[in-house]
């Protein structure tokens, strides 16, 4: 018996506000940077990288290219995008154990 395996794409999960909002919260809290850009792809794939070039006036390419595994995106990109997906960010004080 041949067992099939099909590539999990998680942008295919993110279909509502709240469930965006865990994944980026999870992403965040990792404190991996090359994380977090690809995460926010992963949310802007899920929204439609058109929809969101257009929002933000920034290229599609820039987008695949910014947000991607070995993406580098300047704050200012960052908070771009992420206002533009409705994702609110907010600090807390990190608690020492």
């Amino acid at each position: 018996m041949t067992e099939t395996f099909h590539e999990f794409d998680a942008a295919a999960y993110l279909t509502s506000p709240e469930t965006i909002a865990q994944f980026m919260t999870d992403a965040l809290e990792t404190g991996d940077a090359a994380y977090v850009a690809k995460a926010v792809g992963v949310v802007a794939r899920a929204r439609g990288m058109s929809e969101l070039a257009k929002e933000t006036g920034l290229s599609r390419e820039q987008l695949y290219r910014s947000f991607s595994e070995h993406g580098n995106p300047t704050l200012k990109s960052f908070l771009t995008v992420m206002k533009a997906l409705g994702i609110d960010m907010a600090a807390r004080p990190h608690l020492v154990q």
